[in-house]
């Protein structure tokens, strides 16, 4: 009996072929790589104004408000395009909408090296904004794919490790390019910045239409034995979720499910602290006393260093003990440790350092075990919509985020109290975790 015939018997909710743990190594190495590096510009285009922000105000003589309010409206942009971009991938496919994005996006960073005024540093930020929307809920879709719930964790760890790798090497790359290419051929060094890492996202994007495959069937890099192997596992594993109670087939039940709600009240507050960190992790670096941006940038690399590491570690933590609540509400809580104690360090930078350390680990770490939550019991059908939908509710603390921290720190001097604020909210969303019924989500 062939390994196609015997896919059929093999595969069940409690068992696995023995044959697929090589199979997706082979899928793993073949897809995760470049998705990984696709990503890791993604979030450093997203991102990179929080240091080019080190020149531009003064430069451009603009508030902290402005520079908020600037960070924040990309995702205006983002929350409105988001199911739209994410149904349309599931009817024409992957490479079409991901590929197109990322060259749309490119494009649309690199352009703000052009900003001038606040006007149109907002509309080049929407306009990315809606660019982007569709790739991180497109990815997470296509790995829903490619993988089944079991082995969705280590997947997305693996993935989102490329937003603290990107802190890590982007930091201090954003740092040397705002510092030795200042005044070359009379830009700034925030322009050279925006320049040089908006560009290569084109290349990338060309890329994805010669690299990736919609679907398994599709995967010429697959035997037919393989492939029927991970079709029968997936086709077991939306057996398995249709089991539970608490599934939904369509997007009008996800309308429905309270659960889909909640956790998009959840994603809500892990990104309220993502988003402070990425964006006012250099400001609270050199409001320690450094003054080079190459130095602000290596510093700032250490706190995301810490959790490219930790990040992995609890996916494959996740996945080895079917255990998702706990894995999500523990780094949160360890984040609302961080930015406590990063409050209390005052001038003493090596505590400070080390609350914020903790504070990046633990938010996130919160991004890839959140995802497999909404996966677990989203059937195939209201996956688009429905994971796009709770991607699209958590990217609304994108807007409100910076805004408020660059508000507050108009107002008192200090980003204390609104570390306190996003202490609180991660809380909040720790305790709102714990509250959803684990034989939903532990798989």
């Amino acid at each position: 009996m062939t390994a196609s015939q015997q896919a059929g018997q093999s595969i069940g909710p409690e068992s696995e072929h023995p044959a697929l743990g090589a199979i997706y190594r082979k899928v793993t190495l073949h897809l995760i790589p470049f998705i990984f590096i696709c990503y890791l510009f993604n979030y450093l285009d997203r991102v990179n104004v929080g240091f080019a922000k080190l020149q531009m105000l003064d430069a451009l003589q603009w508030s902290e408000t402005i520079y908020g309010l600037g960070a924040g409206i990309f995702f205006i942009g983002y929350v409105a395009s988001g199911v739209p971009s994410n149904l349309l991938m599931h009817r024409i496919g992957a490479r079409r909408v991901i590929g197109t994005t990322m060259i749309a996006w490119g494009a649309a960073s690199a352009a703000l090296m052009f900003v001038q005024t606040p006007a149109t540093f907002y509309t080049l930020r929407f306009l990315t904004g809606v660019c982007e929307a569709g790739f991180f809920p497109g990815i997470v879709l296509y790995f829903t794919q490619w993988y089944p719930a079991s082995r969705r964790g280590r997947i997305m760890g693996l993935f989102m490790s490329a937003i603290p790798i990107s802190g890590v090497l982007g930091s201090p790359l954003s740092g040397w390019m705002m510092q030795s290419f200042a005044g070359h051929g009379g830009l700034a060094g925030w322009q050279w910045m925006f320049l040089l890492q908006g560009l290569p996202t084109v290349l990338l994007g060309l890329l994805v239409y010669l690299l990736l495959n919609d679907s398994i069937g599709q995967a010429k890099w697959l035997t037919a034995d393989e492939k029927a192997l991970m079709t029968a596992a997936l086709a077991a594993d939306e057996q398995q979720r249709r089991a539970s109670a608490q599934s939904s087939d369509t997007f009008a039940s996800v309308l429905r499910n309270i659960n889909v709600w909640k956790l998009g009240v959840v994603y809500f507050c892990i990104q309220m602290g993502v988003y402070t960190i990425n964006f006012w992790l250099p400001t609270i670096v050199k409001s320690l006393g450094y003054k080079s941006t190459l130095t602000i940038g290596l510093i700032s690399a250490i706190p995301y260093f810490c959790a490219s590491i930790f990040m992995i570690w609890v996916g494959r933590s996740a996945d080895a003990k079917k255990e998702r609540r706990w894995h999500l509400s523990g780094p949160l809580l360890m984040g609302l440790g961080g930015l406590l104690l990063a409050t209390q360090a005052g001038s003493n930078p090596i505590i400070a350092i080390i609350g914020l350390s903790l504070a990046t680990m633990g938010a996130l770490s919160g991004l890839p075990m959140f995802w497999p939550l909404p996966a677990a019991f989203l059937g195939s059908a209201a996956a688009a919509g429905g994971l796009a939908l709770i991607n699209s509710i958590g990217q609304i603390a994108g807007f409100v985020s910076p805004p408020l921290v660059g508000w507050i720190k108009d107002q008192t001097g200090s980003t204390d109290v609104a570390l306190y604020i996003l202490s609180a909210i991660l809380f909040l969303g720790a305790m709102l975790v714990i509250r959803i019924p684990g034989k939903i989500v532990n798989r």
